[in-house]
């Protein structure tokens, strides 16, 4: 049976943008407790054959379970089994690793999310230690299972700001994108 010649051009293009970005893994579609357990394990085997520090695979390991427990507690997209929905992606390009997240999030709350990481980015390491324990303290639970930690901890794990950016899909809804960043050769030689 014959390919079409469309499809294998868009496989190899998909795989030229992976291999060329450093992508090692790219997932799409719902986020549940056994699909974050599945990806950390893989990350952390892919770590592991690359014979990656201990300490960077500690942070790198960390972010992933919060990012993805942000998607499947914060999308706007939730499913029939209440899990978030969205896009995923983990590479490495020379020594820094990143974490891609996409979901949907409604129009009345980007703003809130967005004061959020720009309050976040702005802190020191002490005013995030504060804010950590603040709302450790007084953090209600959302509607969706939450207590507003996520970003706040990301940040004091690696140290650098969140990338984010929202597109605009149509008059209700946005893309959310959050790209963190994890150098590992800071880490290392910290």
């Amino acid at each position: 049976m014959q390919i079409s010649f469309n499809f294998v051009k868009s496989i190899s293009t998909l795989y030229e943008e992976m291999t060329t970005n450093g992508f090692s893994l790219v997932y799409l579609g719902e986020f549940r407790h056994d699909i974050t357990k599945m990806f950390t394990a893989m990350a952390e085997t892919d770590m592991e054959i690359k014979s990656e520090e201990k300490s960077v695979q500690r942070k790198v390991y960390h972010v992933m379970v919060e990012t993805l427990q942000n998607m499947n507690k914060h999308s706007d997209v939730i499913t029939n089994n209440k899990n978030g929905n969205g896009l995923f992606v983990i590479g490495k390009k020379e020594q820094t690793y990143y974490i891609i997240t996409t979901n949907k999030v409604a129009a009345n709350n980007v703003e809130q999310l967005e004061n959020a990481i720009k309050e976040v980015n702005s802190a020191s390491k002490e005013e995030l230690k504060v804010m950590y324990k603040k709302q450790m303290k007084e953090g209600s639970i959302s509607a969706k299972g939450g207590a507003g930690l996520g970003l706040i901890d990301i940040k004091r794990k690696i140290g650098e700001p969140l990338n984010y950016q929202f597109l605009l899909l149509d008059d209700g809804n946005y893309l959310f994108i959050l790209k963190v960043e994890i150098n590992a050769k800071k880490i290392i030689t910290k």
